[in-house]
């Protein structure tokens, strides 16, 4: 699917009835928030080559509370409207607009290339 089939579907959809995919691990810090992480180096030659000089092969990306919740909450089989009420009774007021808040997040993740939507993998 090129990208012009894929900003047709992402355009065309419901944000709410899309279902995320996560594209990168994570890791739960002592705190319960959750550290994305995210890889220094794509290309297979220069991971063979500069990977084993690396301190650490990732980059950490840090997420805050809610951040951590909804990442935490991405299992590649819910869509984002059942998510969003499963924050809704989490944090109730504290997550409020939801609808305006939750579709900027995934846009944030997809386009950081996070996460991807069940939706877009046709292919």
């Amino acid at each position: 699917m090129n990208f012009f089939e894929r900003r047709k579907i992402l355009k065309n959809t419901n944000s709410f009835d899309l279902t995320p995919i996560k594209l990168v691990d994570h890791e739960v810090e002592e705190n319960g928030f959750v550290s994305l992480l995210m890889p220094k180096v794509y290309n297979k030659l220069m991971k063979l080559i500069l990977e084993p000089k690396l301190k650490s092969k990732f980059i950490k990306i840090k997420l805050d509370e809610i951040g951590s919740s909804v990442w935490l909450s991405i299992d590649n089989k819910k869509n984002i409207s059942v998510i969003a009420k499963e924050l809704v009774d989490k944090f109730n007021d504290k997550i409020q607009p939801v609808e305006e808040r939750l579709p900027k997040f995934f846009s944030q993740l997809y386009e950081q290339k996070f996460i991807t939507f069940k939706e877009l993998e046709g292919d």
